[in-house]
């Protein structure tokens, strides 16, 4: 349980430096290397290595003010020094002077070093055209 613990503290440490714009404290979260991947909800957001990362973080600061990460449903899996955490999670923020409530899903995949760091972060957010309890989108 102390592991999962720590693993469940990276998403507050992330959420706290995102609504922060503190690009370094977010940087912080993942491992240091270029290894790592960020897929986002927009359709060019498929990011590699902590260049392109950053540059995508920097972008989201500028276009939106993230006030505050309201976690909901959440599973963690822990093997060894890996581990993935699958969210559910609503992103509430000002953009362009008004106020959103942004549902999304996250799958992030850890590795334990000195400390559980991130080495993937996939965002989705779920499908308005699919009523509950359907697998697919309803047709015309």
């Amino acid at each position: 349980m102390i592991e999962e613990q720590a693993i469940l503290l990276t998403l507050d440490d992330y959420a706290r430096a995102y609504c922060a714009k503190d690009i370094n404290a977010l940087m912080r979260v993942f491992v240091d290397d270029d290894s790592i991947c960020v897929i986002g909800t927009g359709a060019d957001e498929l990011c590699v290595g902590r260049i392109e990362v950053k540059q995508l973080f920097e972008r989201n600061f500028t276009q939106a003010n993230a006030l505050k990460f309201e976690w909901q449903w959440r599973h963690v899996i822990i093997v060894d020094d890996s581990a993935t955490v699958a969210v559910s999670l609503i992103i509430h923020l000002e953009h362009q002077g008004q106020s959103m409530s942004l549902p999304i899903r996250w799958t992030v995949t850890l590795k334990k070093t000195d400390r559980w760091h991130w080495l993937h972060r996939h965002a989705s957010s779920p499908a308005g055209s699919q009523k509950e309890g359907k697998a697919y989108p309803q047709g015309r």
